[in-house]
């Protein structure tokens, strides 16, 4: 799957109890062998005023928010990853510009403290 796509899919939740049917951005690299991707959590959910060092807006004012299929203002939560088989994705809504994935990248790196 490629990197930057953005699904549906079920996410589990951090004590792995049930999991919810949520968007998520596709992290890992489009050319990794296998059926398993790595995903981070997409959220609608957030207060403008308390977001992490981890945490990326996308609003639908954002010239590239119609690109991403998404349908209100959402948070792409760059610590909240979980490994999944590609087999349960419900499907593709959109993708990341450029812009927003270098963004995203930049997240990714604070949340697993790269260099």
């Amino acid at each position: 799957m490629k990197r930057g796509k953005i699904v549906l899919t079920p996410f589990p939740f951090t004590d792995l109890t049930a999991n919810k049917v949520r968007p998520a951005v596709v992290v890992s690299d489009s050319a990794r062998m296998g059926v398993d991707v790595v995903l981070a959590f997409i959220s609608s959910v957030y207060n403008s005023s308390n977001l992490s060092a981890t945490d990326e807006l996308l609003e639908t004012t954002d010239a590239e928010f119609a690109l991403s299929g998404l349908k209100k203002n959402s948070v792409f939560k760059m610590d909240k990853l979980a490994t999944v088989d590609s087999a349960i994705i419900l499907g593709e809504m959109g993708e990341t510009s450029p812009t927003l994935q270098a963004k995203l990248d930049a997240k990714l790196k604070i949340a697993l403290a790269l260099k």
